[in-house]
C-alpha cells in the first residue's frame, strides 16, 4: 500500500505510527490478566497441532465464554456481575491480542469522560464520531502495516465497541428527549432501549467488555445487558419470578452445536475450496482469478465460487452461532416476558438466520437474516436518524468494515441489485407471486438473488482492486449488465392494476 501513495504522506504517516508506538513501554505492564503457563500451553498445542497461535487463541477464547458464562448465572445480581463481565472481557482482549487491548479501554474511557460532560444532545453527535474515527485510524494503520493481511488484531473488538457507544450515545439522548416529552419519531420508536441517566463506570465497562460479545459481538443495547445483570429481566421489584422463567439448556446447546458443527464444515469446505491461495494468501493470487481458473469455462468458474464463497461464511456463521450461545447460558440472550407473563423468545444475541439468508427470495430478506445485530444498529441508529438516507446507511457500513476497495465495489454495486427488486416486485410480483416462497415463482426468486449475490459479493472477500475486478471481468461484467437489461425491459412492462394482483 506504501508504494501507492505519496512520500510526503508516507512519512507523516509512519511518523504518526512511530509516535503511537512509542507508548508501547507504558502499556506494556497492563498485559497482567494471561498467566505465562496459559500462553506457553496454547503454543505447545499450536505446535502439536500445527495451527497457528492466533486461531487456536481466538478459537479457545470464544470456547472459554461457556464456562465463564456459568460462572455469570452463579453470580450474585449487581456489581458483581458487571465487574465480573468486565476484568474476563479485558482477559479474552488479552489472551487474544496482547497489548491491544488498551484500545478497547481507552476509547471506552475517553467516550465515558464525553458523556459525563457533554449534554445528552450533543454526546450523540460527538461520541460516534470520535467511536468512528477511532476505528478508522484502526483500519487505515492495519491496511498500511499489513496490507491484506488476515492477522487478529485490535479493529475485530473495535467494531462490536463502536456499535456498543454509538448505540448508548442515542439510547441516553432518547431518554432525554422522551423524559422532556418531545416528539421525536425515532427516539419514540427506541423508546423500549433508551436509558433515562449514564450508567455507572463499573456498569458501563461491564457492557463495552462484556466477555460474551467481547470477540464476536453481537453488539445489542445496554438496556438488555443490564437487564440481565440486575435481574429485572426475569424478577420484579418484589423479587418474585415475571412467569415462568424458562430453561436456558437448549437455547444455549442449540446454537453450541450449531457453531461446532459449522467450524467443522469451514475447515473442510474450504480447504476443498479455498479462495485464496493457501500458500501465500496474502501476496500470491487468488484461486478465483489463477491462471488455471481463468483458463475454465465461466460455469465451471462460476461454480467454484460459489461454492468458495458459501464455504467462508460458515466461518462467521460459527463466530455468531458460538456467541449467542454464550450469552443464552446466562440469559443475556433472553427477550424477557410479555404482559401475560409468557416469555417472549431468545432473539437478543441471535445474530444470524442461516437458514432463511441461504435461502432468501430477496435481498431485503437477506440482509435482515445475516449479522442481525449490525443491521439493528445500522437501521435504529443511522437510517431513521438521516431521514432513511440508504446513501448514509451504505456509507457507514463501508466506513465501518475499513477502506480495502473491494468493501465499496460491494457496497456501491447492492443499489443496483435493490433497484431491480423493487421494480420486479412492482411489476412483476403482482404477475407471478403467490406469497408463497416455495412457489415456482418463488424459487425463481431464491434462485436469482443466489447468483447475483455471489457474484457482488466477490470484491468484498478479495479486498484488493485489483482482484475485485479482475474477478468481475472473467464474467465480463455479466452480473451488472444482466442488472441494467432487467430494469430497462421491467420499467417499461405495465404495471399490474390491484385488482389483477
Amino acid at each position: 500500500m506504501e508504494r501507492v501513495l505519496p512520500e510526503f504522506l508516507r512519512t507523516g504517516i509512519e511518523s504518526g505510527i512511530e509516535f503511537a508506538y512509542s507508548f508501547e513501554p507504558y502499556f506494556a505492564p497492563t498485559v497482567v490478566l494471561v498467566p505465562g503457563f496459559v500462553k506457553n500451553g496454547v503454543e505447545s498445542l499450536s505446535e502439536s497441532t500445527g495451527q497457528d497461535v492466533e486461531t487456536l487463541e481466538y478459537l479457545l477464547g470464544m470456547l472459554i465464554c461457556y464456562p465463564l458464562g456459568m460462572i455469570m448465572l452463579a453470580l450474585p445480581y449487581g456489581k458483581v456481575k458487571h465487574l465480573f463481565s468486565f476484568i474476563l472481557g479485558a482477559f479474552l482482549l488479552q489472551f487474544t491480542i496482547g497489548i491491544q487491548w488498551i484500545h478497547q479501554l481507552i476509547s471506552s474511557l475517553v467516550a465515558y469522560v464525553m458523556f459525563l460532560v457533554l449534554p445528552a444532545k450533543t454526546a450523540k453527535i460527538l461520541v460516534p464520531i470520535f467511536s468512528m474515527v477511532y476505528i478508522t485510524a484502526g483500519h487505515l494503520h492495519r491496511q498500511y502495516i499489513n496490507y491484506l493481511g488476515w492477522d487478529m488484531d485490535f479493529t475485530g473488538p473495535q467494531m462490536v465497541l463502536t456499535m456498543k457507544l454509538y448505540m448508548l450515545a442515542y439510547n441516553l439522548y432518547d431518554g432525554e428527549v422522551l423524559k422532556q416529552g418531545e416528539n421525536d419519531r425515532a427516539a419514540k420508536k427506541c423508546a423500549d432501549v433508551s436509558l433515562s441517566s449514564l450508567p455507572g463506570i463499573i456498569e458501563y465497562l461491564g457492557y463495552t467488555f462484556c466477555f460474551a460479545t467481547i470477540l464476536a459481538g453481537p453488539a445489542y443495547e445496554y438496556k438488555f445487558y443490564a437487564n440481565a445483570c440486575d435481574g429485572s429481566l426475569l424478577y420484579d421489584k418484589s423479587g418474585k419470578p415475571k412467569g415462568k422463567i424458562p430453561s436456558q439448556l437448549w437455547p444455549t446447546l442449540r446454537p453450541f452445536l450449531a457453531s461446532i458443527l459449522c467450524l467443522g464444515i469451514f475447515v473442510v469446505g474450504s480447504g476443498m475450496f479455498p479462495l485464496l491461495d493457501p500458500s501465500d494468501p496474502q501476496n500470491a493470487a487468488p484461486v478465483l482469478i489463477s491462471e488455471d481458473m481463468l483458463a475454465k469455462p465461466a460455469y465451471e468458474r462460476y461454480r467454484y465460487a460459489w461454492l468458495a464463497l458459501f464455504f467462508i461464511r460458515f466461518k462467521y456463521y460459527f463466530a455468531w452461532m458460538n456467541a449467542e450461545g454464550a450469552n443464552n447460558i446466562w440469559y443475556a440472550g433472553f427477550e424477557g416476558f410479555d404482559v401475560n407473563g409468557e416469555p417472549k423468545g431468545w432473539q437478543v444475541s441471535n445474530n444470524i438466520d442461516v437458514i432463511q439468508f441461504e435461502t432468501a427470495p430477496n435481498l431485503k430478506t437477506l440482509s435482515a437474516a445475516w449479522n442481525k445485530k449490525t443491521a439493528n444498529w445500522l437501521a435504529k441508529y443511522v437510517y431513521i436518524r438521516t431521514g432513511g438516507s440508504l446513501f448514509a446507511t451504505y456509507g457507514m457500513s463501508a466506513f465501518w468494515h475499513g477502506f480495502y476497495p473491494g468493501y465499496y465495489l460491494f457496497f456501491l454495486s447492492v443499489p443496483l441489485m435493490a433497484a431491480c427488486e423493487r421494480i420486479g416486485r412492482k411489476k412483476l410480483t403482482p404477475r407471478f407471486g403467490n406469497g408463497k416462497k416455495w412457489s415456482p415463482y418463488g424459487i425463481v426468486c431464491i434462485l436469482s438473488t443466489s447468483l447475483m449475490t455471489e457474484y457482488l459479493i466477490q470484491p468484498f472477500q478479495l479486498l484488493a482492486y485489483d482482484w475485485a475486478i479482475t474477478a468481475w471481468k472473467s464474467y465480463y461484467f455479466s452480473g451488472h449488465i444482466l442488472c441494467v437489461i432487467f430494469f430497462v425491459v421491467v420499467s417499461n412492462m405495465p404495471t399490474p392494476k390491484k385488482k389483477d394482483a
